[in-house]
């Protein structure tokens, strides 16, 4: 999966954060819905310009983040 089919960052929509291409879904926002407990199918249901690929795109884009360490930072005192 490419995420870049589906995920875009235009300074235009949300101040520049990640996007699902042709909504206003941030990836920030869908990965706090399944953080908060919410599941594929209730996601999908209530945001039908989703797609099953747009999502897995969330996953993708979220991991290839990780992988970068300059994507974040881990303070000693937290762990």
């Amino acid at each position: 999966m490419n995420w870049k089919d589906y995920i875009v960052v235009d300074n235009n929509i949300l101040l520049g954060k990640p996007t699902i291409k042709n909504t206003r879904l941030s990836v920030e926002f869908i990965l706090g819905l399944f953080a908060a407990g919410w599941d594929r199918k209730t996601i999908l249901e209530n945001y039908p310009t989703l797609s099953n690929e747009a999502i897995n795109a969330v996953f993708s884009f979220s991991l290839e983040c990780m992988q970068d360490e300059a994507f974040f930072s881990i303070s000693k005192s937290a762990a």
